[in-house]
């Protein structure tokens, strides 16, 4: 009987740990639907960034955090530029 059990018990712990891993794999892989105005980080909800493409290939982007709100823009030729303002 104990090599029985033995047996169960590593069966039982091989399916925890499958278990496991398979809830962290689903959790991971999930991405917020793209017509949500956020994203999920860290469990939590924060605020996708605003980013809007012009025809020439330039770029704005702004994103708040609090009462903090970060500008990230790319020109044509490449040149990129952040700046970041708390009111």
């Amino acid at each position: 009987m104990p090599r029985a059990y033995r047996i169960l018990l590593t069966l039982g712990a091989a399916a925890l740990v499958a278990t496991a891993a398979t809830a962290a794999y689903a959790q991971a892989s999930q991405s917020t639907p793209s017509g949500w105005n956020y994203e999920i980080k860290d469990g939590k909800r924060v605020p996708k960034a605003e980013r809007k493409v012009n025809t020439d290939g330039s770029w704005r982007e702004e994103s708040r955090q609090g009462s903090c709100v970060t500008v990230k823009e790319k020109t044509p030729s490449g040149e990129y530029k952040e700046n970041r303002r708390c009111d």
